[in-house]
């Protein structure tokens, strides 16, 4: 039996038949509608994400079969998290704070696409996912809390696979969410206060100079490049093309 097979990335549960999907199944000849349908109950879950999916379909029965993929890692972290996206700045500024359960959660939402061949060692990789996003685990930097993980303290709770959270949890992340986005803008209004007084006090530096110094200071990359010297007017020699040397003789 002859297949055609589409691949494409889906809005979770919201796919419909503009392009580039709609276009893609017309030459199929199969009804685009229960196609549709089918895709957004499959990728129900993933709301708001961007799915992989695969539609094979029987180009002569057009019968069709639609296997859906996950998204990345850190897609269904941010979910979790409900956060739009990770720390600029892991290592100082933490977006979020996730149980572990959510971390089991993902783990096996992610089972197939993960290198781990226990499930305490796939929580692992997700932790690692969150040490580069700024996303703390269990009130801890996501390093820590790996560390936890080895040492024993959550085998219970990976054991049983445990995914859900009590309202009671739910609140205290949120709370705590809100807490990390209130001490990142009042660090973000101190570092820039700071890089001001730096460029200040080294104006007429190269702009290499007061990058270091800024370094030194601990100040974030998107914050100290926004008061970076912008670097001396090329010398008239070098900004012209020097001309050709005569032709010898």
């Amino acid at each position: 039996m002859a297949k055609e097979t589409i691949d494409q990335l889906v809005q979770g549960g919201k796919a419909t038949a503009a392009p580039p999907l709609g276009p893609a199944l017309g030459p199929m000849g199969v009804n685009i509608g229960e196609v549709i349908a089918k895709i957004n109950e499959k990728t129900a879950s993933f709301n708001g994400m961007q799915v992989p999916v695969k539609i094979i379909v029987d180009t002569k029965t057009k019968e069709v079969e639609i296997e859906v993929g996950t998204p990345p890692t850190s897609a269904l972290i941010k979910k979790e998290a409900k956060i739009l996206k990770g720390s600029g700045s892991p290592a100082s500024d933490k977006v979020a704070d996730i149980k572990i359960e959510q971390i089991i959660k993902v783990a096996k939402m992610k089972e197939d696409g993960l290198l781990g061949t226990t499930m305490k060692k796939r929580v692992k990789e997700v932790i690692g996912t969150c040490v580069s996003m700024g996303v703390m685990v269990e009130g801890d930097d996501a390093k820590d809390a790996s560390v936890r993980v080895d040492q024993g303290e959550f085998d219970q709770k990976i054991a049983d696979e445990k995914t859900e959270l009590t309202a009671e949890e739910l609140n205290e992340q949120a709370a705590e969410k809100k807490k990390l986005q209130e001490d990142i803008k009042e660090r973000r209004s101190e570092f820039e206060e700071t890089a001001k007084q730096l460029a200040a006090e080294l104006t007429g530096k190269s702009s290499n100079d007061v990058k270091k110094a800024m370094i030194v200071a601990g100040i974030p990359e998107e914050i100290y490049k926004e008061h970076l010297p912008k670097e001396e007017a090329k010398k008239e020699g070098d900004a012209k093309a020097e001309p050709a040397a005569p032709a010898k003789k």
